[in-house]
């Protein structure tokens, strides 16, 4: 069991990144990527093409990203995405040794013990893949179209706080994104301003 986790580190350490010549822009081709899940399989995004795709930069360790957790309000946008047969990737790019990191079966047990719905959970220590995307804080949001265009960047809603009682009254962007690919219509609202925890990249 031991060995078996020990291989698991050394595959999430090896996280591979497919290049990509541009940073991701809205309206134009999210940047393709593959990275090591928790569970040591590698995920690419064009495993999904024909799929509507969120990407959700995460850190349990930050107090915003707590607030969505604990809250259970992650879960249920997860559940309902999961429900539309909308794929989510949940991404951590805390590099080692920094808040937010975790070795893989501090992962398992984390996602066991939280009730996270999200289509996988993957590993981008290096911070290539959130550079790339230019994610800047946890959480910080995306969502491709079926096509494979980038649709929205920014926050998961509207109030930048880290008040629980603030999420029902906020008006989550993902949701509206979602709503509005899945009929058809053009995302209205394609970047807002993300507010959370700035992400710990690696140096």
């Amino acid at each position: 069991m031991i060995a078996k986790l020990r291989n698991l580190g050394a595959a999430l350490a090896a996280c591979v990144f497919i290049a990509a010549t541009t940073a991701a822009n809205i309206g134009e081709a999210a940047p393709q990527f593959s990275l090591v899940d928790i569970n040591g399989q590698t995920r690419s995004l064009s495993d999904y093409a024909g799929k509507v795709v969120v990407l959700e930069w995460t850190n349990y360790g930050c107090p915003f990203v707590k607030k969505h957790y604990g809250s259970g309000n992650m879960q249920s946008l997860q559940d309902m995405a999961k429900g539309k047969e909308v794929v989510w990737l949940s991404i951590c790019s805390s590099a080692p040794g920094t808040q937010g990191h975790m070795s893989a079966s501090e992962w398992q047990a984390a996602i066991a013990e939280k009730g996270v719905k999200s289509s996988a959970v993957l590993i981008d220590e290096s911070g290539e893949v959130g550079r790339l995307y230019g994610a800047k804080v946890t959480p910080h949001m995306y969502v491709i179209n079926a096509e494979g265009t980038l649709v929205y960047d920014g926050a998961i809603d509207s109030i930048p706080s880290g008040r629980v009682s603030d999420i029902e009254r906020a008006e989550n962007y993902v949701v509206a994104a979602l709503d509005a690919v899945l009929a058809g219509k053009p995302v209205e609202k394609t970047k807002a301003k993300p507010y959370g925890c700035g992400i710990k990249y690696a140096r």
